[in-house]
């Protein structure tokens, strides 16, 4: 197994941690907390919010264009990760600082906007940077290693979903978890009244920033571990126009334009799947050890099931799901592709009925969002997974970092086209014309069309692997 393999998996396991964290409490903070340093409340409307948040998550699966650029044509991987690095902490300070002085909503763009270039601008570097550690030879542990990188993000993100919401929304009230540890951090936030909250956005905002100064520094520390593949420089147009690297590109493009339907969806679990999480009752069973009886925040739930079932559904896909289904099939990526997208089209279509329910006035348990969650989970492990290694391996040697910020940029136009639906939704206060219902039947009927669609694109798209060979890489 390659040495610097360890160094790029724990980083990416804090900074996942550091930009799920943040992203978890955004939409509660933007709708429920946000205030001017002077204390009077500023925040947005509930569809308004929810716009700014995809454009939010757009803008940060854009810049993998310009990192992707800058990492194959000028700085090389390793340069272009630390730099823009630099950037995503500076990003998450402001976050942190923000009611302190100044606009508060000038701050929180100015840092989301830092975040976006950070965050997006290292996020092909690093997930190529993985396969560049490979060659022919040990090519058989790729997909196992890809695993292992899409664990940590998950379990970054896991433990950030129910960390971060807490420290926004956690108050002092008999009964919660919230009265059982204000003891051991009095000495550090100082005294708290009755239903008063304990930590608020500076803890919120800041603690997943201090993951990404270390995240920064464990990639730092492997250095001398990685295989780097040198910049191409002058030459990467070059290579851009040749006529068999644009056939690729051409090729990957039509797979690469149903996952931005697919991005459109999943992302809204941040959205309206919080608006619809606020109407349920959110009380655990009391069976449940440690959290039984207790209620999730609805920043929570999404937040911590999705990376949760993660964790649990990589392995039983792996070990169990893939073996079984290949007796019967041949289970291409082009097939998981096509089986993840109708997955998505079933979980949205749960939580479309759920909805009806709570329009009709029948209380429902989020147990019922759960489920759809966990539908929505197996969507992404056969889609984002089966995606990451496609683009790698479909990429021509020299582009790389380019077609994996093109795998990325589907998440950015998934965004954008999410967030342009919000925007067109919202009235003058920032609120839906639409019923929550109508919108979710609305994403359950255009992703299953797309489903559709994608079956006669998969079916004629030629499969070629692009790999490195071990000479071609430099030690570093």
């Amino acid at each position: 197994m390659p040495p610097g393999i360890p160094f790029i998996v724990g980083n990416e396991l804090a900074e996942r941690f550091s930009f799920y964290g943040m992203r978890s409490i955004l939409f509660a903070y933007m709708t429920l907390y946000l205030c001017q340093p002077n204390g009077s409340n500023d925040c947005f409307g509930e569809k308004e919010a929810e716009a700014w948040v995809h454009l939010f998550v757009g803008s940060a699966y854009f810049f993998p264009v310009l990192g992707g650029f800058l990492s194959d044509a000028l700085w090389g991987k390793y340069r272009t990760i630390l730099v823009l690095s630099l950037a995503y902490c500076l990003g998450h300070g402001l976050l942190a600082c923000m009611e302190l002085f100044g606009d508060t909503r000038t701050l929180l763009l100015l840092g989301l906007g830092l975040i976006a270039i950070g965050a997006g601008g290292i996020k092909p570097c690093v997930s190529a940077h993985v396969g560049d550690q490979f060659g022919a030879k040990n090519r058989k542990y790729l997909p196992k290693v890809f695993g292992w990188f899409s664990l940590s993000i998950n379990l970054g993100a896991f433990l950030s979903g129910f960390l971060t919401p807490f420290l926004l929304e956690a108050r002092l009230l008999p009964g919660t978890l919230g009265e059982q540890i204000y003891p051991l951090f009095s000495w550090l936030i100082g005294e708290r009244q009755n239903g008063e909250r304990l930590f608020g956005h500076h803890y919120a905002f800041g603690i997943p920033g201090i993951l990404m100064g270390f995240a920064t520094l464990i990639f730092w520390m492997g250095r001398h571990r990685y295989a780097h593949v040198p910049p191409v420089g002058k030459s990467y147009l070059q290579e851009l126009r040749k006529r068999e690297n644009l056939s690729s590109l051409a090729g990957l493009w039509k797979v690469f334009t149903f996952m931005i339907l697919f991005w459109a969806l999943f992302d809204q679990v941040g959205t309206l799947w919080q608006t619809q999480c606020r109407e349920m009752n959110r009380t655990l069973p009391d069976w449940l050890p440690f959290f039984g009886g207790m209620e999730m925040l609805a920043a929570q739930v999404s937040a911590v099931c999705n990376p949760l079932f993660i964790l649990l559904l990589i392995p039983f896909f792996s070990l169990i799901l893939y073996p079984f289904l290949g007796r019967f099939i041949h289970l291409t990526e082009l097939r998981k592709l096509g089986f993840g997208l109708w997955m998505m089209a079933l979980a949205f279509g749960i939580a479309s009925i759920a909805q009806e329910c709570i329009e009709a006035g029948i209380s429902l348990h989020v147990g019922w969002q759960i489920l759809a969650c966990l539908v929505l989970t197996a969507s992404e492990v056969l889609v984002s997974i089966t995606c990451l290694e496609f683009a790698y391996t479909q990429a021509p040697k020299s582009m790389k970092s380019l077609v994996m910020s093109m795998f990325l940029l589907t998440v950015s136009l998934g965004n954008f086209f999410a967030s342009a639906v919000k925007f067109l939704l919202s009235d003058e206060s920032g609120r839906s014309k639409l019923a929550v219902s109508g919108e979710f039947w609305f994403w359950t009927i255009l992703m299953s069309i797309g489903a559709s669609l994608f079956f006669f694109v998969a079916r004629n798209h030629e499969l070629v692997d692009f790999l490195h060979e071990e000479e071609e890489k430099t030690g570093g």
